[in-house]
């Protein structure tokens, strides 16, 4: 077959796996909380324990908090504002730059691996690469990683591409700007370009084009570090991620969710296999350690081009060493995926090479057994709902990133009830900056001629944290909706009676109460009982508006309408 007509099956595979129901399942986690600022580029969500520049300097808030955010750089947040700007505020709109460019970076693995291995190991890589489960997974969430990992791959096939040509180098050095203002993480790069550079090129040192990329790397994270500037001068410290790394302990961030739960370096050891088997398939990563192992200890006889074993070679070191540091989370991992998938190119063609001469070819046995079963994982782990068999054996847990509990069919249920109508009345907001928002809205509201409609919504306190960001905070922060929880509903029945509410020109109640298994948060004994009596001691509900269901047909919400 030709090579380009091969090159473009393997495309279509790899977008049909990251788009094929994309919108599917639940946005619970980092998702969420990443989604739900990205739709006004707003530093907010909302949190208890993690306060934001905008709260501490609201109203006077200075211009260059807009330059980035407290805890992460803007360019992922971006990306997805422009999504969600185009397409609407759904899971689709939020996920479609991870879809993006994680096919994007099945095409760059293809050019990587044509200058490692040739024109066959490119394609194979691409195939694989394609496939794996771990790089479908991020690219099917709305998380920064997948957009990291193309810049990073970007960073690696101009340092390849340099060889031919040092401006090249100036090319890597915009990629390289790109991965740190898309995630910090990226800044493993760094050690691994600064290695393979002395290793291979240290002549590079003297060069012009090296020093303009490493200039054009400072411009593209200048807003960053202008940002960091202004906050140190304004709070006495840097941002979220920054202060952790320099040992900086901000008032206002005593709590450092993400952080304490990775624990010292024995946790993080004793953490990494695990928690690459719980985000890889099982015959990758056994193929993967075989193939490492023969790239670091059979180097002359592992197949490719010298100095592109060399940047393989010290990318997988590098990473392994940095997940060390930074802890080995599941979705940190999948950076060290595609040089994973690189030296299994290396592994396949090795094979081929050693039963070249034989009547069986062994190599295309290999590979296509590995295809099955890599495909049939993946589709299990991020496609099926509802994962067939056992977790690892026959899905990856990253399937539970975005499970199917039911919490999404509650947030279609909203959007079609509120659809072609603006709040008559809000609540007042906690914050000048927030007052704002929700003022532009009702204008534009108006203007497009949508219909007031004076309705409360009271949720179930049980409702897990970050999915009431997204079903419940955002329709109220951002569109102004009148929304409370249970406890707090009940307390105002209990003193001020049912009246109240009707005398506050409220037209219509919706009240939404859990009785399926989903993913909670701890509440108090008492937001327990209130939301388990509430509808019982409103005597104007009735029977209940709806059930939510979740795809597998559980009852998951009961939804009661008041008309009042």
């Amino acid at each position: 077959m030709n090579k380009k007509k091969l090159l473009f099956l393997i495309l279509i595979l790899a977008a049909s796996l990251r788009l094929l129901l994309l919108s599917q399942g639940d946005a619970l986690g980092d998702e969420t909380i990443l989604a739900f600022r990205s739709i006004g580029m707003l530093d907010f969500d909302n949190a208890e324990h993690q306060t934001t520049p905008l709260e501490w300097f609201d109203p006077e808030i200075p211009w260059w908090t807009k330059l980035s955010f407290h805890d992460h750089p803007p360019l992922t947040f971006l990306f997805q504002n422009i999504s969600m700007k185009i397409l609407g505020e759904s899971f689709f709109a939020l996920r479609l730059p991870s879809a993006v460019f994680g096919l994007l970076s099945v095409l760059l693995i293809y050019l990587i691996g044509k200058r490692i291995f040739g024109e066959n190991g490119g394609l194979l890589s691409a195939l694989i690469f394609a496939i794996t489960a771990n790089h479908v997974f991020i690219s099917r969430i709305g998380l920064q990683e997948s957009i990291v990992i193309f810049f990073l791959l970007a960073v690696f096939y101009f340092l390849l591409r340099s060889l031919e040509n040092d401006k090249y180098l100036i090319y890597a050095g915009a990629a390289l700007g790109l991965a740190l203002l898309s995630k910090y993480t990226a800044a493993a790069a760094i050690p691994i370009s600064i290695i393979w550079i002395a290793f291979v090129k240290p002549v590079y040192l003297k060069k012009k084009s090296f020093w303009l990329g490493a200039l054009l790397t400072i411009l593209i994270l200048s807003p960053v570090i202008f940002y960091n500037i202004k906050l140190y001068e304004r709070a006495g410290h840097f941002d979220f991620q920054l202060s952790y790394v320099f040992g900086q302990k901000p008032e206002a961030w005593k709590v450092a969710p993400g952080k304490e739960s990775v624990g010292g370096l024995s946790n993080r050891v004793s953490a990494f296999i695990p928690n690459l088997f719980a985000s890889h398939s099982w015959l990758f990563l056994a193929i993967s350690l075989v193939s490492t192992i023969i790239l670091f200890f059979r180097y002359k006889k592992f197949p490719g081009t010298p100095t592109g074993k060399n940047l393989l070679a010290v990318s997988v070191a590098v990473f392994a060493l940095f997940m060390l540091v930074t802890g080995p989370t599941r979705r940190f991992l999948t950076m060290l995926t595609p040089f994973l998938t690189l030296t299994l190119t290396g592994l396949f063609l090795a094979l081929g090479n050693i039963f070249r001469n034989t009547k069986i070819s062994f190599k295309h046995y290999a590979l296509g057994i590995f295809f099955v079963f890599e495909l049939l994982y993946s589709l299990n782990s991020a496609i099926i709902a509802y994962p067939k068999g056992l977790p690892v054996l026959a899905f990856s847990e990253t399937r539970y990133e975005n499970y199917s509990w039911g919490y999404k069919e509650l947030d279609d249920f909203l959007t079609q009830e509120l659809t072609g109508k603006t709040p008559a009345f809000t609540f007042d907001a906690k914050y000048e900056f927030l007052k704002k928002i929700q003022d532009a809205n009702s204008r534009r509201d108006v203007e497009r001629g949508l219909t007031p409609y004076s309705a409360l919504i009271v949720y179930d306190d049980r409702i897990y944290n970050t999915a009431k960001l997204w079903i419940f905070d955002r329709r109220q922060i951002y569109r102004g909706w009148p929304v409370i929880s249970a406890s707090e509903y009940g307390a105002i029945l209990n003193k001020k009676g049912t009246d109240y509410f009707t005398d506050s020109g409220f037209k219509a109640v919706y009240l939404i109460k859990i009785i399926g298994t989903l993913p909670l948060k701890n509440v108090s004994e008492k937001a327990e009982k209130s939301s388990e009596i509430l509808p019982q001691t409103a005597p104007f509900f009735k029977a209940p508006k709806s059930i939510i269901r979740s795809k597998r047909g559980e009852e998951i919400f009961v939804v009661y309408e008041a008309q009042i």
